[in-house]
């Protein structure tokens, strides 16, 4: 990766500047509201500053997120349907932050928001006569810049993706510039819709950053949960510590494919959504599961996926097979970290690799506000023209400015 020149494209970065970042992910459970004071490098060949000043969550309604997911899952939609959405989810954007803004008596410079993913194919595929990958977040940032009188960036990963990327992940760049240490290895595990995972080796450069999506974390869980007991997810695990995992399902899905693949890659509700959930249920049927044992199963599953991921990848990334290994901690953010029997799972599983397991909030940071206070980052660094993939982790050829800009005059 190119070094970020704090000189920027033409726009000071002497000050610090208040940044609302905000996402809403791959569970389309709703918007998460951060907001950070991000400072320049002390010193040049340094990394920004970046500390979180407060988060608010705000669920979607049930219309709204049956509209996101009926768009996500969509064989055929109307453009109308479409272009509505889009603006509409603009307007929630708006609500969320003034909001926010508000209760956290926060006075933000430039609004960072990644828009909602409706569509993301990093493999390509042929299409009239060529071959496309996409990517699509939506949520109009016209709306948001006109409202708060703000500028906004938007729509961040289609430049990665043009410049040969997954387009994912791009927490990464947080991960580096907050969590890197000089003497330990670290693990940075977002359970979100999708699990994704940085690793940062000890005293690390960008270019050591190995990140990728491990695969399903909530996403599948959720679905089962929707369905067989009409809620959106499993509040702290309570269904799945009731049942039985089936370990005959796990070993029929770990052999998907995209598990034993390199990285770099990612993934979505294109790979694990409602036809992948319908196999899975199936299959849990197929075996005897009680519901109780489909949530229990669906929960090791992405628990297995993540140690598999772990053992393939990140381990030997780490140096982890050395005779004198690095002690190595891992910190857990997303939603998904408020389940305790995948949490459980999870630290029951790393203890084997000599891994310890935290939560996010352990090192300063709420685990829902870590995704939003990455694109934060990612926003201040468009703002002043400085690249935020990580190629290593994405795939892509170079380092680019990611995001579009709205301008709030």
């Amino acid at each position: 990766m190119k070094k970020q020149s704090v000189e920027g494209r033409g726009k000071s970065v002497e000050k610090a500047m208040i940044v609302a970042g905000v996402m809403s992910g791959t569970s389309a459970d709703g918007v998460d509201v951060v907001i950070c004071r991000i400072a320049p490098p002390l010193r040049a060949g340094g990394t920004p500053r970046v500390k979180v000043l407060g988060h608010r969550a705000f669920p979607y309604s049930a219309d709204v997120r049956a509209a996101v997911l009926a768009a996500m899952d969509a064989k055929r939609t109307s453009a109308a349907e479409m272009s509505r959405l889009n603006w509409r989810l603009g307007e929630i954007y708006a609500d969320c932050i003034e909001a926010a803004t508000k209760d956290l008596k926060a006075k933000p410079q430039l609004v960072a928001c990644h828009g909602q993913t409706i569509y993301h194919q990093s493999a390509a595929s042929r299409y009239l006569g060529a071959d496309v990958r996409a990517t699509w977040q939506t949520g109009e940032a016209s709306v948001i810049a006109d409202r708060l009188r703000l500028p906004v960036v938007s729509d961040f990963r289609p430049r990665d993706f043009a410049a040969g990327g997954q387009g994912a992940p791009l927490v990464p760049m947080l991960d580096y510039c907050m969590f890197r240490d000089a003497k330990k290895n670290r693990l940075l595990l977002n359970l979100g819709g999708i699990a994704n995972v940085t690793a940062l080796p000890a005293a690390c450069t960008v270019a050591d950053v190995l990140a990728f999506d491990t695969g399903p974390a909530n996403m599948i869980i959720d679905a089962c949960m929707q369905k067989l007991y009409g809620r959106g997810y499993d509040s702290d695990g309570a269904v799945a510590s009731r049942g039985r995992a089936l370990n005959s399902v796990i070993t029929k899905c770990m052999a998907n494919r995209y598990f034993a693949a390199p990285p770099p890659k990612s993934c979505g509700r294109e790979e694990y959504g409602a036809a992948f959930v319908a196999r899975f249920l199936a299959t849990c049927e197929r075996d005897g599961a009680r519901k109780q044992d489909v949530i229990a199963t669906a929960t090791a599953f992405t628990s297995s996926t993540i140690l598999d991921a772990y053992a393939r990848f990140c381990w030997p990334h780490l140096g982890q097979h050395a005779p004198l290994a690095r002690a190595t901690e891992m910190f857990v953010a997303g939603g998904g970290a408020r389940n305790a029997t995948l949490m459980r799972m999870l630290t029951e599983g790393f203890s084997a690799f000599g891994v310890s397991v935290a939560p996010m909030e352990s090192v300063g940071i709420a685990a829902e506000a870590k995704e939003a206070a990455a694109f934060a980052l990612l926003g201040w660094l468009t703002w002043h023209g400085l690249p935020g993939n990580v190629p290593s982790a994405t795939g892509a050829n170079r380092p680019v400015v990611l995001g579009k800009v709205t301008y709030g005059a």
